[in-house]
């Protein structure tokens, strides 16, 4: 049988909250009453709940993360990165989704009502942004992974997304195509219009032709970009290569374009965004542009944490770099 904070105060002769009192070192206890509080815990082999000592201390040693849905292909490795951070401090997680919409955003409200964590780390579900940020006026720490929406009233951990479209475009015309088309997920994202304006910029500044028919918005799918190929060939728009803007749409762009004959890349090169775990696995292999997702993870836990130790979050986003990475889809010549 487990030993019981009852149990050390029944055998010291004191209530439970004199014995809780000499575990958070509090110094209103008589000395001779705390030594023998310890002998006894010493004794009896009591070890105290980090979550009851956390709590008495005002602190729980939990941090929350709220993220839109668990079948995102880059949510485990941005949650590898908290947890490796969080748990090397001793600190756990408690993680929600917003699958059900209202009825988990509500469920997630009890969780903030009842101070069951320190501080939240957001992968931004749709339509929580108000409520979020009256949690951080309100004082609860919070830090944005992946600020697909630039609030820059939150401290945040992003990428270089801009830096990364321009990225493609290089490479694409290093590789003398001249034509490209574009596969871009919701344009109400920061992350998609960064994405769009450091391709433009950097095809314009190759002599790429950047025609408008050749962009077309996708919702990160990979029927959206599987969808969008068919529609530009039905429309008879001529393209020697594809910038999507995640990996999922890329892989529904080199579906459809095998599904009408075309060859990648010597007809048509292909290049993703995020470099997830299918990257490496289509046929040809995925040249794409890598989000360090585990490094935004692990930057922050690690932003959070800092500020419950008492350094100050700054506005400024912390934004680590992407790389290009080239495989068969996208061959150097």
């Amino acid at each position: 049988m487990r030993v019981t904070i009852a149990d050390v105060a029944r055998r010291a002769g004191v209530s439970k909250a004199t014995v809780s009192r000499v575990l958070n070192g509090k110094a209103d206890v008589d000395a001779d009453t705390a030594q023998r509080i310890r002998e006894v815990i010493a004794e009896t082999g009591y070890v105290p709940s980090s979550r009851a000592v956390g709590l008495a201390r005002g602190r729980t040693r939990t941090v929350g993360m709220l993220v839109p849905s668990l079948t995102w292909p880059w949510i485990g490795d941005v949650l590898q990165g908290v947890v490796d951070v969080l748990e090397a401090d001793g600190y756990g997680v408690l993680l929600y989704t917003c699958t059900r919409g209202e009825e988990s955003l509500r469920r997630f409200a009890d969780q903030v009502s009842g101070s069951a964590f320190d501080g939240l780390l957001v992968i931004e579900p749709e339509n929580t942004l108000d409520y979020i940020a009256e949690l951080h006026r309100k004082g609860l720490p919070v830090v944005l992974i992946d600020d697909r929406g630039h609030h820059v009233e939150f401290p945040s951990v992003a990428t270089t997304n801009r830096d990364g479209g321009a990225s493609a475009a290089r490479h694409l015309a290093a590789l003398g195509r001249r034509r490209p088309a574009v596969v871009t997920g919701h344009l109400r994202f920061g992350c998609v219009r960064d994405r769009s304006v450091g391709f433009a910029e950097a095809a314009e500044a190759a002599g790429l032709h950047m025609d408008p028919q050749l962009v077309v918005e996708g919702d990160f799918t990979e029927e959206s970009g599987r969808a969008a190929v068919h529609r530009l060939l039905a429309a008879g728009t001529s393209f020697d290569s594809v910038f999507a803007h995640n990996d999922l749409s890329a892989a529904g762009v080199l579906r459809a374009l095998r599904e009408t004959g075309r060859r990648v890349p010597e007809d048509v090169a292909v290049i993703g965004f995020d470099d997830i775990p299918l990257a490496s696995h289509t046929e040809p292999g995925l040249t794409t542009v890598r989000q360090p997702m585990r490094e935004m993870g692990e930057a922050a836990a690690g932003l959070l944490l800092s500020h419950l130790q008492g350094v100050p979050m700054s506005p400024t986003p912390f934004v680590l770099p992407t790389t290009l990475v080239v495989r068969g889809s996208a061959p150097m010549p």
